[in-house]
């Protein structure tokens, strides 16, 4: 019986330590849809022998949703944009970086070195930054696109035919600047404005989709869609005969970020991962292929010459001004939360 325990015992410390071996080559990443090239993800293994496994959603409060629901000690690293950055730092959802973890920190482009939703990057990396705001289809519509009543008070040509964003913080920001109010207001009668504008506006909306934003475009299933600049790009590409609008009243400006998550399981691949992210040739190819711009130093000679041309990345002069996402106070938040699930019912 003793023999028999004591070879128990020695097969599960063997199991723990085949568990711990096999941990060693992993790297659990959470990250948006159609935005890594697998090409990279091979390149990160043949360089390290550290194996990918990638799961996708498709929008920041879907992920805050699963991480919440217990996908915090199951996933390394995660990409959320520059405003759920500070909220899920808020939940205490990150892990710090140490100084000289990260030997390619200095990579970082000096603009996006000390955010104000993570100041002295301590828990994040630069990923990619761009715009939200909404494609137009040139066959459906000719007239004047530079406005948000593209999307809030469409003219009768796209009234049905406008997909938007599944996405809270994307849909209530472009509301807000279509409005002229701040985008946490406290203002009672500014907030019942804003409920009524959006439940109006439902009327001539056809869908809420995120991760088929691009192809109800390329289809001509939609003839509008809120969409991020680099989808716009390849929806052009693909042949769909459409234009990225500028509004005069503003767009969005956002910055997605690497994070390391509280309780990786594979800490030190996570970093070793975000190490890779900083070498410009591998952010590079991330640009080239989702088409969007990169926060590290010495990119430009890997990437497209072509991405810098895009009308998707130059605003034309009457533009409004790029805002990014804004963290409401935990009070504010649930009105708009609410604001939210009845637009979505």
């Amino acid at each position: 019986m003793k023999h028999m325990m004591k070879n128990g015992v020695t097969a599960l410390a063997l199991a723990i330590g085949a568990n711990a071996a096999a941990a060693e080559g992993e790297l659990v990443l959470y990250h948006w849809f159609e935005y890594m090239p697998q090409e990279l993800l091979d390149k990160f293994t043949e360089e390290t022998g550290i194996t990918v496994t990638m799961d996708t959603y498709d929008s920041n409060e879907a992920m805050l949703a699963s991480l919440k629901a217990g996908g915090i000690g199951t996933y390394d690293v995660s990409v959320p944009g520059d405003y759920m950055v500070s909220i899920m730092a808020g939940e205490g959802m990150l892990d710090t970086i140490a100084d000289g973890e990260l030997k390619n920190k200095g990579n970082i482009a000096p603009e996006w070195a000390d955010p104000g939703f993570d100041p002295g990057r301590q828990s994040s990396i630069p990923y990619q930054w761009g715009s939200t705001s909404f494609a137009v289809s040139r066959d459906a519509y000719e007239g004047d696109i530079q406005t948000t009543d593209i999307l809030f008070n469409p003219p009768a040509e796209l009234q049905g035919r406008i997909n938007m964003l599944d996405s809270q913080g994307e849909v209530m920001a472009m509301a807000a600047l279509h409005m002229g109010i701040p985008q946490c207001s406290t203002d009672r009668e500014q907030l019942k404005a804003l409920n009524a504008m959006l439940q109006e506006a439902k009327q001539h909306w056809a869908s809420f989709n995120s991760d088929t934003a691009k192809e109800v475009l390329v289809s001509g299933d939609a003839a509008v869609g809120q969409i991020y600049d680099g989808f716009s790009a390849k929806a052009r590409e693909e042949g769909a005969n459409v234009e990225y609008a500028f509004p005069t009243q503003g767009y969005i400006a956002w910055m997605d970020n690497v994070v390391l998550l509280k309780d990786a399981p594979n800490r030190e691949n996570a970093l070793i991962f975000m190490d890779f992210l900083l070498e410009p040739e591998n952010i590079a190819a991330v640009s080239n292929f989702a088409q969007y711009n990169a926060g590290v130093n010495g990119v430009s000679e890997f990437l497209d010459p072509a991405l810098a041309e895009q009308p998707e990345k130059n605003p034309h002069a009457n533009a409004g001004q790029g805002v990014f996402i804004e963290v409401c106070d935990e009070e504010t938040q649930a009105v708009y939360d609410q604001i939210w699930t009845n637009l979505k019912k």
